[in-house]
């Protein structure tokens, strides 16, 4: 699945064409490296994003096409967060 829907899916980031534009403009990670919108994300590997001073660190877990609102956090893991980023992604 490609990054930026991954991110929209899973409700990490809300809209996908924020998810886009954070890709575009490489605060966006896979297993360290540099992610384009289109770069594809498959079950462990490990997802970084840098919003200005904060970054958060997910570990991908599954990867499915749609899921429930309530099921989108079972999508991965966090592994580093900080609580401004935390609230942003818990924000309805």
């Amino acid at each position: 699945m490609r990054i930026d829907k991954y991110l929209k899916v899973s409700r990490i980031i809300k809209r996908r064409t924020v998810a886009n534009e954070a890709c575009g403009s490489g605060r966006v990670m896979i297993n360290d490296k540099t992610a384009k919108a289109g770069s594809e994300v498959k079950p462990g590997d490990y997802i970084t994003i840098r919003f200005g001073e904060h970054i958060g660190r997910y570990e991908v877990l599954s990867v499915a096409e749609t899921v429930r609102k309530e099921q989108a956090s079972e999508m991965y893991r966090v592994l580093q967060e900080d609580k401004t980023i935390q609230s942003e992604r818990n924000a309805e």
